[in-house]
């Protein structure tokens, strides 16, 4: 008889709920891939929590498809709300992105829904985009594998990050915000009501650090301590142990899937090589400390020594002590716990733009004039706790317009003193200015704009479509902290 530990027998019981609960059609169709909304059991440091998840046919969390595989994939919501998910990375036909009412409605439960596009290779992610499903854990990787990746001698690991709460989101929410946030609104109305006057006392206003060379000022890190910090789902008390083998190259896919939360990725003893971001090939970046703001992606490769051993990869919060991360681990080595909080509080990310600066595309968009440069100023204060483009909140903006097929340079320039990690969809960017130095820098869809900071990035103009274009911190954007990116014929 196997023993099974508390842990196994929740994940057991989540994967044969989702056998059992898969479309026939999806079952009849093994060329397509099934993914289920649903919920699940974590073991969260002992005590039993309730989140949602993203589910594959066998019951696993997310996708991963071969090079050229297609996304055909039969999506079934079984929770008791509607819900609707982004395809965060890829470039689907507009009315598949998943967006509530952009055009598609929300899926409601007990309803299914295909879902046809050429995969775009790398390391992406799928989340709800409805603010408090996200919180709820209703995400999970979505990686597409290059022919580079299948021939590469390495070893694949995804660590996957969230922050988590006790609380349901809408209580999350309404501290951070003081009531401010609209994620219990219809999405479209989502920041048209007045927000002047709203009560802060509930709301704690977070890490503080002050800001070289800008005197008397200081930049808000963190506005809420979650109750944990997970990576694959689990904490530093029980984390998971990959293990690899003695020499071995090994590719760590890093996803940070977290609501308001920026991470440094430390490999610890050893170097790694950045070698992609949000699933875009860069020139190797070498070092052993990267950071990671809400949506962003990193690919880093990792050189096993030939002696082996038990090697922590871990994710530190910005600005405080928190961490979380995994263990890469030869067979027979000893695998010591490590704590869950660092001596003393991580460094800030958001404080400059260094890594972004260093970093070069692999294949950099083809050099061209840009139609036009619209300055997207960021802005908002945590006394009330609005956060705004170019003074507007969603329901009162004014979409950044481009024509199909034209070159377009948005400049962010953040206003706030809080970081905000800029996401377009539908398209993939590359960021062209780090403040006022010009740059091939790195092509991705997620750039983190630090306070006071500017970043410039290139775009050409795709389907001729309504993109959203926001804010990926969730209290952010529940308060209105989006746009569009407006695409005519």
């Amino acid at each position: 008889m196997i023993a099974l530990s508390r842990r196994g027998f929740l994940a057991a019981s989540a994967a044969t709920a989702a056998s059992l609960i898969l479309p026939a059609r999806a079952r009849a169709q093994s060329a397509r891939m099934s993914l289920t909304a649903t919920t699940r059991t974590l073991d969260v440091r002992g005590k039993a929590a309730t989140v949602w998840g993203l589910l594959d046919g066998n019951g696993r969390s997310g996708l991963v498809l071969d090079p050229g595989q297609a996304f055909a994939v039969d999506l079934a919501n079984t929770l008791a709300e509607a819900t609707i998910i982004h395809w965060h990375g890829q470039i689907p036909p507009n009315v598949q992105d998943g967006v509530p009412d952009m055009p598609m409605a929300t899926l409601q439960p007990g309803e299914s829904r295909a879902y046809d596009f050429a995969a775009r290779p790398g390391t992406h992610w799928m989340h709800a985009h409805i603010p408090e499903h996200e919180m709820l854990l209703l995400a999970a990787p979505l990686v597409v594998r290059r022919p580079e990746d299948v021939a590469a001698d390495r070893q694949d690991v995804t660590m996957f990050l969230h922050d988590f709460s006790f609380k349901s989101p809408a209580e999350v929410l309404a501290e951070i915000t003081g009531g401010a946030s609209m994620a219990g609104m219809d999405h479209s109305q989502m920041g048209q009501d007045g927000m002047a006057g709203m009560d802060m006392g509930a709301m704690g206003q977070g890490d503080m650090m002050a800001m070289p060379g800008m005197d008397g000022m200081a930049m808000d890190l963190n506005d809420y301590n979650f109750d944990a910090y997970l990576a694959n789902d689990r904490t530093l008390d029980d984390p998971e142990v990959l293990q690899v083998d003695k020499g071995s190259k090994v590719l760590v896919r890093v996803i940070n899937a977290a609501a308001a939360t920026v991470f440094w990725i430390d490999t610890g003893a050893l170097t790694g090589r950045l070698v992609a971001v949000d699933g875009e090939p860069v020139q190797p970046l070498p070092g052993s400390r990267f950071g990671i703001a809400m949506g962003q992606r990193l690919d880093i490769e990792i050189d096993v020594p030939a002696e082996g051993g038990a090697f922590p990869v871990l994710a530190l919060r910005e600005g405080a002590r928190e961490r979380t991360g995994l263990v890469l681990a030869t067979p027979g080595a000893t695998v010591t716990k490590v704590a869950d909080m660092s001596d003393a509080d991580h460094p800030a990310f958001s404080a400059d733009l260094t890594q972004e600066a260093a970093l070069r595309a692999f294949t950099p968009l083809p050099e061209r004039a840009a139609s036009s440069q619209p300055m997207l100023m960021l802005g908002g204060s945590m006394m009330p706790y609005v956060w705004t483009i170019n003074g507007q909140t969603w329901g009162k903006h004014s979409p950044v317009s481009a024509k199909t097929g034209e070159r377009v340079e948005i400049m962010f320039h953040n206003m706030s003193m809080m970081a905000h990690p800029m996401h377009l969809h539908g398209h993939a960017f590359q960021v062209v200015g780090v403040g006022q130095d010009r740059i091939a820098g790195a092509v991705r869809d997620t750039v983190h704009v630090p306070p006071m900071g500017m970043v410039t990035v290139a775009v050409d103009a795709g389907e001729v479509a309504r993109w959203m274009l926001h804010c990926h911190h969730m209290p952010h954007l529940s308060t209105g902290m989006m746009t569009e990116f407006a695409v005519s014929a």
